[in-house]
């Protein structure tokens, strides 16, 4: 019997800090229905891509019983974010709550912004700063660029335009001050969704939320990460959760819903077709055609229910 989780222990629960696309905040209270260990239990809970963690401060804010909390990414960057969320807050917050005044204004001249935007990018894509000064800008760049995306090139250079915000509220200091709490004791990874495999027991749970497949030929996005994310991937992820399931783990996965043009038979209904699949409804607005934004059927797979449609 799936136990559920109680409600928040917080008035002002921790949210995440980022915007990330594909994230999951939409789809908590699915993931809720179905998450196999109740607030009090005690179990390792591990994302092997955190993205921006919707899920994994939920599982935080819900979960007051949980032991051994990992997070990993192959995104170096992000990773970088947390780490420094994690043992730097005040300093990053100085930084941020500086450059938001800068910014602000700027907000009449949107030359100077422009360039001032572009200067904070260019000396992200250095990476020559200290860690904090790199989450700092890692989060700036998120809240004042287009949409809030996170997009780099083959040679790992972050290459987002500048947004249309005006003045966009870019050091939330109560919450990034919240994160700093939630994430103490929490490990940070940053490698190979394998690398986590390690922590694969019957005692933990594995949110798996990988960079999702094009739905279509027309649909690919860009990269998080450099490298990408290919079909042979997403074959190599499923080997990864089968070795899960002989570890007894119990894990949940979720994806986009695409069907191979050539047999006309979703894509993951094939590659997983073992285990239990359900389908879910969810808001996308990344789409270069405005006519496909909207909302998308998404697969969210486990290997511990029984299909209930």
């Amino acid at each position: 019997m799936i136990s559920k989780a109680n409600e928040p222990t917080s008035a002002k629960p921790t949210r995440p800090f980022l915007k990330w696309a594909g994230g999951k905040t939409q789809l908590l209270n699915a993931i809720g229905e179905v998450f196999p260990f109740g607030s009090a239990d005690k179990f390792t809970y591990v994302e092997p891509f955190v993205g921006g963690g919707a899920v994994l401060f939920w599982v935080l804010n819900h979960f007051p019983g949980v032991g051994k909390v990992v997070l990993n990414d192959i995104n170096g960057d992000l990773t970088g974010t947390y780490k420094a969320i994690s043992t730097s807050v005040d300093a990053l917050i100085e930084s941020l709550r500086k450059w938001e005044s800068e910014y602000h204004n700027l907000s009449e001249n949107q030359d100077e912004k422009k360039n001032y935007y572009n200067a904070k990018r260019a000396l992200f894509n250095e990476r020559s700063s200290n860690s904090t000064k790199q989450a700092a800008l890692m989060i700036f760049l998120n809240k004042t660029g287009f949409n809030g995306l996170f997009r780099v090139n083959r040679s790992n250079g972050f290459n987002v335009p500048i947004g249309s915000y005006k003045k966009p509220v870019i050091c939330q200091e109560e919450n990034l001050r919240s994160a700093s709490r939630a994430l103490a004791g929490v490990e940070i990874l940053n490698g190979d969704f394998e690398k986590t495999l390690r922590y694969a027991n019957k005692n933990s749970f594995f949110y798996i939320d990988p960079p999702y497949k094009p739905v279509s030929d027309t649909a690919h996005f860009t990269s998080y990460a450099k490298g990408g994310f290919n079909d042979e991937e997403q074959e190599r992820l499923k080997r990864f959760c089968d070795k899960l399931t002989e570890h007894q783990c119990r894990w949940l996965l979720s994806n986009s819903d695409p069907v191979d043009p050539m047999t006309e038979i979703p894509f993951f209904d094939t590659l997983y077709s073992k285990y239990t699949i359900n389908r879910v409804l969810a808001r996308r607005s990344i789409n270069s055609n405005p006519e496909k934004r909207g909302l998308q059927s998404e697969v969210l797979i486990n290997n511990f229910l029984h299909n209930s449609k």
